[in-house]
């Protein structure tokens, strides 16, 4: 519906560097310009009444017909709507090892319940909030899947370290001066002992997925180390 919307979020920066080399390929259709009337129509009143405007299905189907004749059948087609499984960091990696991913971006009152039937392969959800329309919601997707592509991001050792890689936040960062506003960078990390900076990273790191995202340990994959360091949080109750 705002293809320019999606287009202008891919100019600058690292995915406008990673579309400028080829690294990855991300092609925009305009639903008005596969509506089949004279109007280019995209929305219609809901049947059973009620507020709002529903899209077309039609829309839908050609732009779906256009993409395969194009490009192929997309391996994946994920519809991004409210009712879909949340999207995490999980998800952005398996979708990044797909060669052909399809985005369907609807907007006021939903999308025609066919286009969910009978394009869709999976349905997704940036959060447990509405958007004016599924614009956002793509760009988000691309961008979380696009700097998992090897080569997009500068050194693949700032992905491998991100939040929710292995199921736990990231650690703190400070950079230079070395204070601020009276608060100390930590002496561990200008002590030049690379063991003990790597063990206090994963201290932190445990200690504030413990605090803020306790969820996640359930389900993370932790060392030996890590495992004794999370025992250590929870018994002094510094977390």
């Amino acid at each position: 519906m705002l293809p320019q919307m999606v287009r202008s979020m891919m100019r600058e920066g690292v995915l406008g560097r990673a579309l400028d080399q080829g690294l990855v390929q991300v092609g925009v259709h305009d639903l008005r310009d596969l509506s089949t009337d004279r109007r280019r129509t995209v929305d219609d009143a809901a049947y059973g009444g009620g507020p709002g405007m529903v899209l077309k299905a039609d829309p839908f189907f050609g732009a779906l017909s256009t993409i395969r004749l194009q490009h192929g059948m997309p391996d994946a087609v994920v519809l991004l709507s409210p009712q879909g499984r949340r999207f995490c960091h999980q998800e952005a990696l398996r979708l990044s090892q797909l060669s052909h991913v399809a985005l369907l971006c609807g907007r006021y009152e939903g999308v025609d319940e066919r286009v969910r039937d009978q394009l869709a392969t999976e349905e997704l959800s940036i959060g447990d909030y509405v958007l004016t329309g599924g614009e956002v919601p793509a760009a988000v997707v691309i961008d979380a899947v696009a700097r998992l592509i090897p080569g997009v991001v500068g050194d693949n050792r700032s992905v491998e370290q991100d939040s929710f890689v292995r199921g736990l936040l990231d650690y703190p960062h400070f950079t230079r001066p070395a204070e601020v506003k009276t608060q100390m960078v930590p002496d561990v990390l200008m002590s030049g002992d690379h063991g003990e900076i790597r063990r206090w990273r994963k201290q932190e790191a445990l200690k504030r997925t413990l605090e803020r995202r306790p969820d996640l340990l359930e389900r993370a994959v932790l060392d030996d180390e890590e495992r004794a360091l999370l025992r250590e949080l929870k018994d002094d109750g510094t977390a």
